[in-house]
């Protein structure tokens, strides 16, 4: 057995379980293993024993939307295995399921004792992260409450309230006591010879804040029935690439994915919606910035995602200044939890602001949905929101007394608060930080074409001419700007940001890209930019580095100094397409398709830096989200920009 985990979702629930279907609650790590439902994991021990001993995997676990694999009891050569177990398991919304099947490989009858050993220990994901923090958490009250089919485990702590139900068919002979707080549900079977039984396990999660009992499945097929019907709906239609079906094949992986990976929210006026979480493990909730580029990708093919992603944002958007979640008048939320620390205010993130770039992102989405599909109700009903997020890029943002969008570290969150989030991101090519107020490059062209985005609507829409020529001006302002104060003539590319007094952030990095995808930069340097980044340093044969490989500062594992991203190659590519440069934008996307197709047709989060031409697989990077909205969106992008070429 190894320690690999592997994902199940379905909404905002997942599962991550090892290569023989058991759930350890190993704390710490690149990705928990537990069941998981709105940032609390209701499962920490899911293992199975035969006869009192682990069996061992003949046949382990393969990716996929089931978990199936075989187990044989432990032995050597001389003594074939007395049983083979048949694990299947699969998820659905605040479920859990498993069907276990033994058979005996014995002439004569024979009794197996059969047993799993469950416990919830409801630990925040923010718990499970290898960050060493600790949280106190005072007055917990745990609870055992054995049941005819099975046992509950409950959790109190003040107000909150959660619990799991594990249940089964037939209902087990006994439910004892481990000393640990797990419960072990144990079944004797009586076996014919050559006989097999079945067991049928169901999970049921009640989150705190759940007003209703989860519909758990009567089986893992049942469940997976749902899930390959959920997956069919939402890429039915679609245009996939006959000329390319390795594109045509990325499109349809990319969209299953997005089918499983919508979570609740709500709207405005508290309707029901289902908008793209960011990515599993670590992130599967609604990420302003995530959400807005997943439904961005996707917009000419499933414009859904926009209509969803905008209400649910505009009903987050931030009314009033809050200092620890870094909220002001107008702002799009940049991550919303719905976990225990998140409700007691031991982290920020319930509802947190600390994105510079999500508010922008807000209104290209409403123009680009309101231009790409005609629906014109969007924009009406959402015109206070967006002049609000204008007022806050204008007044809080930075625009008019800094002259660019402008952020400062949160010490109780984000560092950096553009795409590039993590430590040290923004960084000089020497590797060294800036201090003070930073202005990323990114953050200035998505502000350019909202302003632009949003002066149509203002003309179009709201029939307000005299707002749409103020933002007009403001926009081309802007690309002046800019212009003169970012471009690095010794290197003929634009600055990573700018610091605090105004001083080149001299690092040469993918943001550049960005630039051309939203139109910030003139023809010629736009042109010059395009085919910097197809240049051995930045292009790795897998896509476009996020810092250029000849400066200090890269490292190929880096998380953003040297990586390579899908989303940014995607958005790489959308903008070289838009510069007339089709070639490069076809180098770009066949280097991304390769990837894809080299891991069964998935981009993940992230990949590392190292170079196609002395590794001929993509290296994986450690801690990526194997499921993620933007990675997954990412196809669709290349598919507008290259289309089947």
């Amino acid at each position: 057995m190894t320690d690999r985990h592997h994902l199940l979702v379905h909404g905002g629930t997942f599962a991550a379980v090892g290569d023989g279907g058991d759930i350890s609650g190993v704390r710490g790590g690149s990705s928990p293993d537990g069941l998981f439902v709105r940032d609390a994991r209701h499962l920490s021990r899911w293992q199975l024993t035969v006869d009192g001993a682990v069996p061992e995997a003949l046949t382990p676990v393969a990716d996929g939307d089931t978990a199936r694999c075989v187990l044989v009891p432990r032995g050597g050569r001389t003594e074939p295995p007395a049983y083979t177990l048949f694990r299947e398991q699969a998820v659905a919304d605040s479920a859990f399921v498993e069907a276990l099947r033994v058979t005996s490989n014995r002439p004569t009858p024979t009794t197996v004792r059969i047993a799993v050993t469950a416990d919830a220990d409801f630990t925040d994901q923010f718990e499970l992260r290898s960050d060493y923090r600790t949280y106190a958490k005072t007055g917990v009250v745990r609870q055992r409450q054995v049941l005819d089919d099975g046992v509950e485990f409950s959790y109190r702590r003040g107000e909150w309230r959660s619990s799991t139900t594990v249940t089964s068919e037939p209902a087990p002979d006994g439910v004892e006591e481990t000393g640990t707080g797990a419960r072990r549900l144990v079944w004797a079977l009586d076996l014919e010879p050559h006989g097999s039984a079945e067991l049928s396990l169901r999970v049921a999660a009640r989150p705190h804040g759940a007003t209703q009992k989860p519909r758990v499945p009567l089986s893992p097929a049942v469940a997976n029935e749902q899930l390959l019907a959920l997956e069919d709906e939402f890429a039915e239609g679609v245009p996939f690439p006959t000329g390319w079906p390795e594109l045509a094949a990325a499109c349809a992986r990319g969209l299953s994915d997005l089918a499983v990976l919508q979570v609740p929210a709500t709207g405005p006026d508290g309707e029901e919606l289902r908008v793209p979480a960011a990515g599993v493990p670590w992130f599967l909730t609604l990420l302003g910035r995530d959400a807005l580029l997943t439904s961005l990708f996707a917009l000419p093919y499933r414009p859904q995602l926009a209509a969803a992603t905008l209400p649910a944002l505009a009903a987050t958007q931030a009314t009033e200044t809050g200092a620890g979640a870094v909220a002001q008048p107008g702002k799009i939320v940049h991550e919303v939890r719905h976990g225990e620390l998140a409700h007691f205010g031991q982290v920020p993130y319930g509802r947190y602001y600390g994105s510079v770039d999500a508010t922008p992102l807000f209104l290209v989405l409403l123009g680009s949905y309101t231009e790409q599909t005609g629906d014109l109700t969007p924009a009406r009903r959402l015109e206070a929101n967006a002049r609000a997020a204008i007022g806050w890029m204008l007044d809080h943002g930075g625009l008019t007394s800094r002259g660019y969008l402008v952020y400062r570290a949160d010490g109780g969150g984000l560092a950096n608060q553009n795409w590039k989030d993590s430590p040290g991101a923004i960084c000089s090519a020497d590797g060294s930080r800036p201090t003070g107020p930073v202005m990323a490059a990114g953050a200035q062209g998505y502000a350019y074409d909202a302003l632009r985005r949003t002066a149509h609507l203002a003309r179009t829409v709201w029939d307000d001419e005299v707002y749409a020529a103020l933002l007009e001006q403001a926009a081309s302002d802007l690309r002046d700007r800019f212009q003169r104060d970012f471009w690095m003539t010794e290197h003929a590319f634009p600055a990573l940001a700018l610091d605090g007094d105004g001083h080149h952030v001299d690092a040469l990095a993918s943001d550049a890209g960005h630039l051309l995808w939203s139109g910030l930069l003139d023809k010629e340097y736009g042109e010059l930019v395009g085919r910097r980044l197809l240049e051995p340093d930045f292009f790795s044969g897998w896509g476009v580095r996020t810092l250029a490989a000849d400066q200090p500062a890269y490292h190929p594992l880096s998380y953003h100094r040297g990586s390579v991203w899908p989303h940014d190659n995607a958005l790489i590519t959308l903008g070289l397409a838009r510069y007339g440069l089709h070639d490069e934008a076809r180098t770009v996307a066949h280097a991304l398709v390769d990837a894809a197709t080299a891991a069964g047709h998935r981009l993940p989060e992230v990949l590392a830096g190292y170079g196609r031409d002395t590794h001929g697989e993509p290296v994986p990077y450690p801690h990526a989200c194997v499921r993620e909205s933007r990675s997954a969106a990412a196809p669709l992008a290349l598919l507008t920009a290259v289309g089947g070429a």
